[in-house]
């Protein structure tokens, strides 16, 4: 680096007011080297115009740092090795340095002097206070991932390396270790080190995360992550349990995560109670055939896949199914076959199993489509009451003129042109068995009060009739209407809420439902079972949103049915609705800071939030920040190609960075 460059960089760091001034694309990223600057000239007292040379502590020094994490660089070996060979061909050295700065371990080339002369060698100390703004000291000042790209550097000595550093913390939260890749030349370019930095919080979090399992080997150990397919090789979120199932220590993305919640610092956190399920439902992962199982964030719509792993140790009979009775529902074909692996689909299956021979009145709750008379169906065929009729009516679809009669019945010469004989209402036609209610919030207020009558008495009277008929019906009702909000409008009785309120089962909508794909595979074997799902369909009707539910769904694959000639449906026999719809983006949880943070609201000008007008440019534009605007990474985590993700920009004129 020439002089004149050096003198520059001294003039700049000696006129800072505002690191800004120096980076037109202004950034958190700079935020913290702006403020490791100010930490250099103001609390350590560093000259700019008085380069250091670098300092590397003496043998002895550096074996008492390495003693101290030795249990550590044990379980990183195999990491840091595997990040070397990854990055050696692109003329990176690797260095893991201890939370005071001190490099523990090396990966380089030890006969390159100028490796050395640069403090890119084993037993170097990067700590700010001596080093100045660095990627590993201002990793170990902020926490946070960072690339210290050339001129971030304090040092004018240092201007022409980039170094890209990431922490790895212990399972309590507490800075272990930082891990740094680093060249002696690179591009001019800060956006040149973004593959750097994602690579070096990769393997950052895997060491991370080997270490906590290490550290909780002798405990039980619940592993989850958003998606089912990758949780048995790279579960996200480490929880370490007790006994009864409280939280011992948890990983960072973990951690997030109760941050998010407001649970971080709850004492004796309860695992069940944050996962909306019971202690045994966790215990009996390992006893499902996959051997993982979903579990639903309590308070929110986000679904996580979890599975177990068993202690080291043998003393304890936690999963030991000899020593301890997994407590499971019975076997009711007829209702399990209704869903997979949905955790409000599950406790709502194992409420109907449990309810389904029990003289109670049951409201189902749930969306246009979502399957509720399929589930009352299901009810009636798993109860004693199977072999008589079940009777369905849909009260919004009978005109209210004719809706009476239907229910009631009526009496010989009731109407003129009427049965001779008269007729038997619906009622009556369920005797013994079970009449479903459909949309119940549309019945008229008239006809609910025959209805509590019945429900009262067990005895219905038909139009024109002198003497009421005795019924023996179970009654279910179901709709999508707020019941509650219809009782406080005084559209719908009080007294007959709580008649057919003896139990609320809820149904969630296909779009919150985790075994999607279980629902798409069954529908399609019922509408036809010769032909097969390419797995390019079975992607588009998975990323679809279903406003339509269940019966949506159904109508799409029949269509898909009815057009394709072979034994294969393809995306391109699914309606154009489905497969021209936005895709809904996945939120992430648990994403690491440096990734949410490095292009904050305020990076993006004003010219551009206004092309955020949608839906679909918003959730975009917020995953291309949260991924630094790597593409090769958004279109990793939406499973598309990067030409897709530049098509998806260029439509909706999202600016990149350079140009805003």
């Amino acid at each position: 680096m020439s002089i004149s460059s050096q003198r520059r960089h001294i003039d700049t760091i000696l006129s800072y007011g505002g690191y800004q001034s120096a980076h037109k694309s202004y950034s958190p990223t700079h935020e913290m080297i702006g403020r490791s600057w100010k930490r250099c000239l103001s609390d350590y007292g560093l000259d700019p115009c008085q380069p250091r040379p670098a300092r590397i502590v003496t043998h002895q020094t550096l074996r008492e740092h390495q003693d101290s994490v030795d249990e550590f660089l044990n379980v990183a070996r195999a990491g840091v090795e595997q990040l070397y060979a990854q990055v050696a061909s692109l003329g990176y050295v690797l260095l893991l340095s201890d939370y005071r700065g001190i490099t523990v371990q090396f990966l380089g080339d030890q006969r390159d002097e100028r490796l050395h002369k640069a403090g890119l060698y084993l037993g170097a100390d990067w700590s700010e206070q001596y080093a100045g703004t660095s990627a590993v000291g201002t990793c170990i000042q902020e926490q946070k991932a960072l690339t210290c790209h050339r001129v971030d550097h304090f040092d004018s000595s240092h201007i022409r390396l980039t170094c890209t550093a990431a922490p790895i913390k212990d399972p309590s939260g507490q800075l272990l270790a930082v891990l740094d890749i680093s060249a002696l030349n690179s591009s001019r370019t800060p956006e040149s080190q973004n593959f750097a930095l994602h690579l070096t919080q990769l393997y950052a979090r895997l060491i991370e995360d080997v270490y906590f399992l290490r550290r909780y080997r002798h405990h039980l150990v619940f592993k989850c992550d958003q998606s089912r397919e990758l949780v048995q090789v790279s579960g996200q979120l480490l929880f370490a349990l007790d006994e009864e199932g409280h939280v011992l220590a948890a990983n960072t993305i973990a951690r997030d995560l109760l941050v998010q919640l407001q649970k971080m610092d709850q004492p004796n956190l309860f695992l069940p109670e944050l996962l909306e399920c019971q202690w045994q439902d966790i215990l009996a992962i390992n006893h499902c055939s996959e051997g993982t199982r979903s579990f639903r964030v309590q308070g929110t719509q986000q679904t996580l896949f979890g599975t177990l792993i068993e202690p080291k140790s043998r003393t304890s009979s936690l999963l030991n199914p000899s020593t301890r009775v997994i407590q499971q529902d019975e076997s009711v074909p007829v209702l399990d076959r209704l869903c997979a692996d949905d955790p409000a689909m599950r406790q709502t299956i194992s409420l109907a199993k449990r309810l389904r021979n029990k003289e109670v009145s049951l409201l189902i709750l749930g969306e246009t489509g979502t399957g509720k008379e399929v589930l009352a169906q299901a009810i009636h065929a798993s109860s004693h009451r199977a072999k008589h009729a079940f009777m369905a009516v849909n009260c919004a679809a009978i005109p209210e003129s004719l809706i009476e009669s239907e229910l009631f019945g009526y009496a010989p010469g009731t109407f003129t042109g009427g049965r001779s004989k008269g007729a038997k209402g619906l009622i009556q036609q369920a005797n013994g068995g079970t009449l479903f209610l459909d949309e119940i919030g549309d019945m008229p207020l008239p006809l609910q009060t025959r209805l509590l009558r019945v429900l009262a008495e067990g005895q219905v009277m038909p139009l024109g009739a002198l003497e009421p008929v005795d019924v023996d019906i179970r009654v279910l009702a179901a709709t999508h209407c707020n019941l509650q909000k219809l009782i406080t409008e005084g559209r719908f009785r009080e007294d007959l809420f709580y008649r057919l309120n003896g139990a609320t089962l809820t149904l969630p909508s296909l779009k919150a439902r985790a075994d999607k794909q279980y629902l798409i595979q069954t529908l399609m074997k019922q509408i036809n079972s010769t032909l097969r799902l390419r797995a390019d369909a079975v992607s588009a009707l998975l990323a679809y949103s279903w406003p339509g539910n269940i019966r949506q769904l159904v109508n799409a694959l029949t269509f898909a049915e009815a057009i394709c000639e072979g034994d294969e449906i393809t995306v391109h026999h699914l309606p154009k609705d489905i497969t021209l719809h936005p895709p809904e983006w996945p939120a992430l949880i648990g994403t690491n800071h440096i990734a949410s943070e490095l292009f904050s609201s305020e990076d993006i000008d004003s010219h551009t939030k206004n092309y955020a007008k949608n839906s679909e440019q918003e959730r975009l534009l917020s995953l291309l920040r949260q991924q630094r605007w790597n593409i090769s990474a958004v279109a990793k985590h939406l499973g598309v190609s990067r030409p897709t993700i530049y098509r998806r920009i260029k439509k909706l004129k999202i600016p990149m960075p350079k140009d805003a």
